[in-house]
């Protein structure tokens, strides 16, 4: 017995048994009277039993007829919730997006972002993961995530092997104790770093690559009290008294419970690209897609 049976031939068998005759079902179709007998025939045939008892009034369904409408009524509507769904991926009102970026841009640049692309694209279900610079990087090559939204540098190891497109630039400032001196000016230069206490980020993070060059360019050696990698934590210690620190305009808001003063850094200015990072040539699902252009459109300055 074959089963493969088409979706218009199950499509014909459920007409016919709603309209109670091969007529009616035939005006409702659009088709042919005599196709959509041969139809129900090569079914019955295919299957091995017959569906319908034909009078000459009407056509009642048999118990075995009643059965096979029952799942060709479940099989088309089924289908066509899975068309839906693909059409909305197609359209980027369905699917999923990954995301990989630092923990400073998953709670500072990328929330409202999200926010606003959640309401356009409810169905999407969209995941940031956030990680150190150079995990961020490896989840993009190895496709674990769509791309990446991510600092950039000449500093840091060459990406060569991915698409790296800037939308913005972090302008670094220093932070210090409420009431510390540098509070009575309106910027700070490097070369006042000199003699500081520091709190430096430690060395696995991208921020410390940008300060390292940043201190040496301007020929600044500020005392080193303690390293730490979250910023929590340097936030902690300089509130404390413990030091001064340069952070990234996009980790102020993270500092603020601390109660830190800041002011921007200038001699020179140091800034850090943000870009979304890529694999070429690795097709992105419409609703990935979709999401990228809000990142890029958010991040413009």
């Amino acid at each position: 017995m074959r089963m493969d049976l088409t979706l218009h031939q199950l499509r014909v068998v459920v007409a016919v048994h709603d309209a109670g005759s091969f007529t009616a079902a035939a005006a409702e179709l659009l088709h042919a009277q005599s196709s959509l007998s041969r139809t129900v025939l090569d079914v019955e045939r295919r299957l091995g039993v017959p569906l319908f008892e034909r009078t000459t009034r009407r056509l009642v369904p048999t118990a075995e007829g009643r059965e096979f409408v029952a799942l060709a009524r479940s099989t088309l509507d089924t289908f066509a919730a899975n068309l839906r769904h693909f059409t909305g991926f197609l359209d980027g009102e369905r699917g999923r997006v990954r995301v990989a970026t630092l923990p400073s841009l998953a709670a500072t640049l990328l929330p409202p972002v999200v926010s606003a692309y959640q309401r356009q694209r409810p169905e999407v279900e969209l995941s940031i993961e956030d990680a150190l610079s150079a995990e961020v990087l490896d989840r993009v090559r190895s496709g674990a995530v769509d791309f990446a939204v991510a600092v950039v540098s000449a500093l840091s190891d060459p990406l060569d092997d991915l698409d790296v497109h800037p939308v913005t630039t972090d302008r670094f400032s220093c932070v210090f104790p409420a009431e510390h001196r540098f509070g009575a000016g309106t910027e700070v230069s490097w070369p006042q770093l000199a003699g500081e206490p520091f709190i430096a980020f430690d060395r696995t993070t991208s921020i410390r690559q940008h300060l390292d060059h940043a201190v040496s360019g301007a020929g600044t050696a500020p005392r080193n009290t303690v390293e730490a990698r979250n910023i929590s934590a340097v936030a902690g210690l300089v509130a404390a008294g413990l030091g001064v620190s340069a952070v990234p305009g996009l980790v102020l808001p993270l500092m603020e419970f601390a109660g830190v003063a800041h002011r921007p850094l200038v001699d020179p200015v140091v800034e850090r690209a943000i870009a979304v990072v890529r694999v070429p040539h690795r097709p992105l699902s419409p609703a990935a897609e979709a999401f990228l252009d809000a990142v890029v459109s958010e991040a413009r300055p």
